[in-house]
């Protein structure tokens, strides 16, 4: 588990300190790196190369430590998070992932063998676990607007839930980040809440991303009549609007 999920650097602090704790029932070692990932318009992550020309990284101008963190069952660290040189960089936003790799804990090849008579070949395969979080330096004068656009309703089936489409549009030289509440409206003006999705983000240098939300199937809500009202927020600013619109059913 760690906390906090992303790390912002926008001129008000020059370190931050990420809690990682291991919930699991055995002692884990994690190495720490950094990795960069481009997002596409669906919000999939796809890893890149330092190479890429597309994106500005922040990693050159991040430090952090331990790089390697050994926890017991229910123990806990902070892993410190240092900005550097933040004079050398032009004004807009940079972004790399710090990413979180779990190292397992393997004999030698052969060494459980010892003594058998099996001459057969097997395989074992055990996954390896890692998480990354979004870590972003800002620097200058910033600034981004969002919107909501073609927004579009399926009521679903008795086998589907209801679903809703949208798109969300940034613009600026920073990434929007924040959460999109669905609330249905029936036509007597009764508000419920039929859909959530947090951490939404569209990061740089992407113009847009497209959403769909599957919508809670609810006693009273009658999703062929009323409206729905999608409204994407700020949490990090105590849930100032982004962006707002409705669509009647």
């Amino acid at each position: 588990m760690i906390t906090p999920k992303r790390l912002v650097f926008d001129g008000s602090k020059r370190a931050e300190e990420i809690n990682l704790a291991n919930i699991g029932k055995d002692t884990a070692t994690y190495n720490i790196s950094f990795v960069q990932f481009k997002m596409d318009d669906k919000g999939v992550f796809t890893p890149i190369s330092d190479d890429d020309t597309t994106q500005r990284f922040a990693n050159k101008n991040l430090r952090f430590f331990p790089r390697t963190v050994t926890l017991a069952p229910n123990e806990a660290q902070s892993v410190k998070v240092q900005l550097i040189k933040a004079n050398e960089l032009q004004a807009g936003e940079y972004r790399s992932h710090l990413f979180f790799k779990n190292v397992l804990t393997t004999s030698a090849l052969g060494e459980d063998k010892t003594g058998t008579k099996d001459s057969g070949i097997s395989v074992s395969l055990k996954p390896v676990f890692g998480i990354s979080i979004a870590t972003i330096i800002r620097v200058g004068a910033t600034n981004v607007e969002g919107s909501l656009s073609d927004i579009k309703f399926s009521n679903g089936s008795v086998a589907a839930d209801p679903l809703i489409n949208f798109t969300i549009n940034r613009s600026g030289n920073i990434s929007l980040y924040g959460d999109v509440q669905v609330n249905y409206v029936s036509a007597d003006n009764n508000t419920t809440q039929v859909g959530i999705m947090k951490g939404l983000a569209v990061y740089t240098p992407n113009a847009f991303r497209n959403v769909q939300l599957p919508l809670k199937k609810i006693d009273g809500v009658e999703y062929n009549k009323g409206r729905l009202i999608i409204t994407y927020t700020d949490p990090a600013a105590k849930n100032e609007v982004i962006a707002r619109s409705e669509i009647n059913l």
